[in-house]
């Protein structure tokens, strides 16, 4: 394979700090590179000198001749005056204004990235960061390259606009370098993994889950002393050599060797435990919702809703950008008023929210004195830390805590938001999006915390290893007013949404194909009918299953046997329902 970039031992410091010492490797073509690291550990430096973005201080950059490259790191930015067209569709060359609407690839990528929604003559200086962000990915991912550098491509996408930009750059034939702490997204993408640390980088082969072996593995050998890092990596492999079956199912490291490392860690957490734990802190009422309507100026988000979150419940909150998921954590967190129905909040409820808005602390304060200000001991599960051993798990080292917050940048002012909630000791989280501005080694910290953690949990987040990791339920707002359960969790979500899809399309390609004669109306009754009677067997069958499962309290193994065939009529039931709906609003029609 041919070599595009190599660099020969390269140095990079920012004042005395050495973020790169004598770093050589290479990108070949069909790579497809994750870097990884702690933040502020040099990952986005080597990026960018990677790309020629910055210039090394000591060693040699060589790039193969007339190199067709694409960078968007944090620093890219558009000229001003810009639109989405200027910047995504006129540097193509096409001759006719809509000739580009023609083009199967282009129109896939914008729609892929929910461009064509923000509409081609938006002025990009008006837009949020989220969005500038997103026609900057675009304006690179539409060029023919042979190589892309990325950092933290998937931080403003939903979960669907990560999976798709996953599978677009798949099937791309491009080399890619990417920062990105989205766990998932690496173990999808990558085939090598870079970690930078202390000034090197440590090459692996594969993505995210051999690198967590690798890097136990080698603390294990090495036998050093970072105890408590080399349990989170345990834990982290245990995790998904358990949990995941479309990663453990295809592992390319040795399963005898991870089975061994993993054999005497317990799991990560006992549920039964935590929810009578729960229960003695909560009580009965935690949050409930009756009847809610809930409203932004240009549509309804919710109509009618009921919702009661019970003590120890731990539940994802999923939806497409803009489909309310903020404004409904909102309104959990009484911060918002529905427009009908009430909120009822238990008397025993303590919650923290963590919000996208930042914090408005006094920049004066030290890290530390502005994490004792809430409190100066913690307990949060089976830890009891000071507030110096929270701020170390959340990235601020003993030095770091007595930097001044107004030397802080966004993502660590945010890391401290999350380290005073958590002083606070709540008893009801709601987080959303806590993953932004997180590396990996902080996501496994908060992970393992939340994972002991006795109370209840609702988080929104574009990251579907904290979300399989941490919720037992996923819910989602699909627009239709309601809030769907979704047993199957975000596999489902996105199923139903490539179906919501597929629907779409169908009739916008041809609306004249809906069922307005009478042989189509008698075929959509004979469906509506068929699929009733679907659900009538299905509901006997689940109130089956709840008896059994009554009956089996003491009988362990068939349990699991019972939950597992009670959840896969659950997402029966929940599929059927939503056939049932569309054949219902077709007979309608």
């Amino acid at each position: 394979m041919a070599n595009l970039v190599n660099l020969e031992s390269v140095s990079k410091s920012f004042g005395v700090r050495p973020l790169l010492d004598g770093v050589s490797l290479g990108v070949n073509e069909g790579d497809r590179i994750g870097v990884v690291g702690l933040n502020g550990g040099g990952k986005t430096t080597l990026l960018e000198v990677l790309a020629g973005v910055e210039p090394a201080d000591d060693g040699r950059v060589s790039r193969s001749r007339d190199l067709r490259m694409a960078v968007v790191t944090q620093r890219t930015e558009l000229p001003d005056g810009s639109t989405v067209r200027n910047a995504v569709i006129d540097p193509l060359g096409f001759d006719a204004e809509h000739e580009w609407a023609a083009d199967a690839r282009v129109r896939s990528i914008l729609d892929g990235l929910g461009i064509t929604a923000l509409g081609l003559d938006s002025v990009v200086s008006r837009m949020s960061g989220g969005e500038r962000r997103r026609v900057v990915l675009a304006a690179a991912l539409i060029q023919d390259l042979e190589l892309l550098v990325l950092d933290e491509p998937t931080n403003h996408l939903d979960v669907e606009g990560v999976r798709w930009l996953a599978e677009h750059l798949l099937a791309r034939r491009c080399a890619l370098v990417v920062v990105t702490h989205d766990r998932w997204f690496l173990d999808t993408v990558c085939n090598r993994t870079w970690e930078v640390v202390n000034g090197k980088v440590e090459q692996y082969e594969g993505g995210y889950a051999d690198w967590i072996y690798a890097r136990a593995e080698r603390q294990r050998l090495a036998d050093t002393l970072e105890e408590k890092r080399q349990n989170l990596a345990r834990k982290e492999l245990a995790w998904l050599r358990r949990g995941a079956p479309a990663r453990t199912s295809k592992p390319r490291y040795r399963i005898e060797a991870a089975e061994a490392l993993i054999a005497d860690v317990p799991p990560l957490r006992d549920n039964v435990e935590l929810l009578a734990f729960a229960k003695k802190r909560l009580g009965r009422t935690v949050i409930e919702v009756e009847d809610a309507t809930l409203s932004i100026p240009d549509r309804v988000l919710v109509r009618d809703l009921t919702w009661r979150i019970g003590p120890g419940e731990r539940i994802g909150l999923v939806g497409v950008n803009g489909s309310g998921k903020t404004t409904l954590l909102k309104l959990l967190a009484g911060e918002r008023e529905p427009e009908t129905g009430k909120r009822i909040q238990g008397s025993t409820v303590k919650i923290a929210h963590l919000s996208q808005e930042l914090l408005d602390l006094n920049g004066s304060m030290r890290v530390l004195e502005a994490i004792e200000e809430i409190a100066r001991r913690v307990v949060l599960g089976k830890y009891e830390m000071s507030a110096s051993q929270l701020g170390e798990r959340f990235g601020f080292s003993s030095q770091k805590q007595w930097t001044p917050v107004s030397d802080l940048s966004g993502g660590e002012r945010r890391r401290l938001q999350l380290c005073r909630l958590l002083m606070a000791e709540p008893n009801v989280l709601l987080l959303d999006e806590p993953t932004n501005d997180l590396d990996i080694d902080t996501l496994q910290q908060l992970e393992d915390l939340l994972d002991s953690w006795a109370g209840t949990l609702v988080v929104i987040s574009h990251d579907r290893y904290l979300v399989e990791r941490v919720c037992d339920k996923v819910v989602a707002l699909f627009g239709d007013g309601g809030l769907t359960e979704l047993p199957g969790g975000i596999e489902e979500y996105l199923k139903r949404r490539d179906s919501m899809r597929d629907r779409e399309s169908a009739v916008g390609a041809s609306p004249d194909k809906a069922p307005s004669n009478a042989a189509d109306q008698r075929a959509a009754r004979k469906e509506l009918a068929r699929l009733e009677r679907r659900l009538e067997v299905l509901h006997k069958k689940e109130a089956e299953l709840h008896a059994a499962l009554a009956d089996a309290a003491t009988d362990s193994a068939r349990l699991l046997k019972l939950d597992a065939e009670l959840r896969a009529v659950l997402a029966e039931e929940s599929d059927v329902e939503a056939q049932w709906m569309a054949a219902a609003e077709a007979v309608e029609g």
